[in-house]
C-alpha cells in the first residue's frame, strides 16, 4: 500500500522492480478488493489505492529537478512512462548516475551544482516557455536547499546522445 501510496497506479511488475522481488501477484490479488485498477495504453493492468489524486489527462506537469538514483527513474519495469526511449541510457555514465530534469512529466536533461551555479543540459531544446518554467522551478529548488545564498542559472550545450 506504501509503494502505491508513493508510485501508484503501478503494475505487479513495476513493484517487483522496485522491491527486487518476484512473485508478488498473490499479493496484490489478495489487496485487489482494497485497490482501483486501470489498463495503461499497452493493456497492462495497473493498481492504484482508490483515494489516491489523480490529475486530469491535460493537467500540465510543473518542471521537476530529480537527484541521482531517484526512485521516481528507478521504480517502474516499464521506464518509458517517464524516460523517452530515445533518451534511454543519458541520465547515466558508467556506473554514474547524473541529477537529471523532467519536463512535462518526462526525462529531459540533467544538471549539476557547481559552486554558485547551476548548470542545465536538456537533451534537446527548450521552448522559452520551458526555459522560464525550468528556471522558476530551479529557483524555488535553491531558495530551499540553500535560502539567501545567491545562484546563477544557466542552461548549458544541449547533451547529444
Amino acid at each position: 500500500m506504501r509503494y502505491l501510496a508513493a508510485f501508484g497506479p503501478a503494475s505487479v511488475k513495476d513493484m517487483q522492480t522496485w522491491a527486487g522481488l518476484t512473485r508478488l501477484r498473490d499479493a496484490f490479488e489478495r489487496l485487489r478488493p482494497r485497490l482501483r485498477t486501470f489498463r495503461d495504453e499497452n493493456g497492462v493492468e495497473l493498481f492504484d489505492l482508490p483515494d489516491a489524486s489523480r490529475p486530469a489527462e491535460d493537467t500540465p506537469a510543473p518542471p521537476r529537478f530529480l537527484p541521482e538514483f531517484d526512485n521516481l527513474l528507478l521504480s517502474h519495469a516499464d521506464r518509458t512512462r517517464v524516460v523517452p526511449k530515445e533518451y534511454w541510457g543519458r541520465s547515466w555514465q558508467g556506473n554514474q548516475a547524473y541529477c537529471t530534469l523532467l519536463v512535462d512529466g518526462f526525462l529531459a536533461g540533467v544538471w549539476k551544482l557547481t559552486g554558485d551555479t547551476l548548470v542545465v543540459q536538456p537533451f534537446d531544446r527548450l521552448t522559452k516557455a520551458q526555459q522560464k518554467d525550468v528556471t522558476a522551478e530551479a529557483q524555488r529548488m535553491l531558495a530551499t536547499l540553500h535560502p539567501g545564498t545567491p545562484y546563477d542559472i544557466r542552461f548549458g550545450t544541449v547533451v547529444g546522445g
